[in-house]
């Protein structure tokens, strides 16, 4: 049986109906979702966890404050990991923090 996984990326205009895939590998099924803002990160993060995913990955988007928000809405029923950016080129080198 694979793990369940999340990769949860966040820019202005996503929509998390519409900016989702489901990768299934032999070891990870790796659900990935687009959000625009913190608030909708926090819900998706909740209802990944009601799929059965176990691990939540961040991207760089999320900062320090962001990343909080998703480990407490969580509450332990998954592990919550980042990919680290201090100043997302995406995002006009920017923290998460300031823009979402």
């Amino acid at each position: 049986m694979s793990t369940k996984a999340a990769f949860i990326f966040i820019a202005p205009g996503n929509d998390p109906e519409q900016h989702r895939a489901v990768i299934d590998s032999p070891v990870i099924e790796l659900s990935v979702v687009g959000v625009k803002n913190y608030d909708e990160a926090e819900k998706v993060a909740l209802d990944l966890v009601s799929e059965g995913i176990t691990a939540i990955e961040l991207c760089a988007g999320f900062g320090s404050e962001g990343t909080a928000r998703i480990a407490r809405a969580v509450k332990g029923k998954a592990v919550v990991g980042v990919v680290r950016f201090d100043l997302h080129p995406a995002f006009d080198h920017k923290s998460g923090d300031e823009l979402f």
